[in-house]
């Protein structure tokens, strides 16, 4: 019902509405892998222009959710793709040191991010569905989600600038074991034919690579979004928008990357408090006396923490020139 306000315990993903967005989903990956189809370096008006338009698809979603949902569920679903958009942009720091140490050439750059994006999406929506079972059998499940917040808070604190060692991954040396590598890139293909037998190009293990990283954020981003709403809708959708924009944001932000080196320190005290927010919930279901934290609440604190991380980056930047 237009401006009402839904029941926290109902969600807004009705099955049309399922169909409709995962529709939606597929047309716009589809539309991305026709613009990487010619391998080509993106030229910053053209990231900036893909960037502005995944931008907008998710204020104007919000604005949607607004008007048929109610506030409520409009600032949990701003409030979860803030945190999913921040974690993304350490998701593409790590893209940006794979991309590096696999020598990928500028051309065919954007078609190792779709993928990466495309195996990010089908990983989400696995734990996306892990979460809301785990959360349908009781509360104890926010306890589970909290703690393992905790843990990727403190990883992200001690792998905090640290490079990408590819060599010592395991699914490249699986890899490497199963198949011959070429020497050199064949453009936006995987597999070739080189000597009578089928072989990876160097392309194949770097998407590899990027899957295992993307296994990685999906344990930490999922139950983040948990933490912001228990609608599974709400959560694959942040989840949805704030993957959707990577591929052009990193041509973006490439350059700023690099100076953001307190991103990490920012984004494990926002994973520390969202895990804080979780077990409080966890403990406000059995002592109705502890206190909640409201979800306006934790939008501001994420963003003035986001503020405070790039600002402290940029000056650290700055004295170190």
């Amino acid at each position: 019902m237009p401006g009402s306000q839904l029941a926290l315990t109902e969600s807004v993903g009705s099955p049309g509405l399922w169909a409709i967005s995962l529709v939606v989903l597929v047309g716009l990956l589809v539309a991305d892998f026709a613009v990487t189809r010619r391998p080509h370096e993106v030229s910053l008006r053209e990231a900036a222009a893909w960037s502005v338009f995944y931008l907008a698809l998710p204020v104007l979603f919000g604005l949607w959710l607004w008007w048929d949902a109610g506030s409520g569920r409009a600032m949990e679903f701003l409030t979860g793709f803030v945190v999913e958009k921040s974690l993304s942009v350490d998701n593409l720091f790590v893209f940006m040191l794979l991309l590096g140490a696999f020598a990928v050439p500028a051309a065919v750059q954007q078609r190792v991010l779709l993928y990466g994006i495309v195996g990010a999406l089908v990983l989400r929506g696995v734990f996306i569905a892990a979460g809301a079972a785990l959360l349908s059998a009781g509360t104890w499940a926010f306890l589970v989600f909290g703690i393992v917040l905790f843990l990727s808070a403190i990883k992200v604190v001690q792998h905090s600038g640290s490079e990408v060692d590819v060599s010592r991954m395991r699914s490249v040396r699986l890899l490497r074991k199963l198949m011959p590598v070429t020497d050199d890139y064949r453009g936006t293909k995987l597999v070739v034919r080189e000597g009578g037998r089928r072989a990876l190009t160097p392309l194949a293990v770097v998407v590899v690579a990027v899957f295992a990283t993307d296994v990685v954020f999906a344990v930490d981003s999922v139950p983040a979004v948990y933490g912001i709403t228990e609608d599974p809708y709400l959560v694959f959708a942040t989840n949805a928008f704030a993957l959707l924009g990577l591929r052009a944001l990193y041509f973006v932000l490439h350059a700023a990357l690099a100076k953001l080196v307190h991103l990490n320190h920012g984004l494990a005290i926002i994973l520390a408090f969202i895990g804080v927010k979780l077990v409080l919930h966890w403990a406000h279901g059995i002592w109705p006396a502890v206190p909640e934290v409201p979800t306006p609440v934790s939008l501001a604190i994420i963003l003035l923490t986001l503020a405070v991380v790039t600002v402290t980056s940029l000056r650290a930047t700055s004295r170190a020139k």
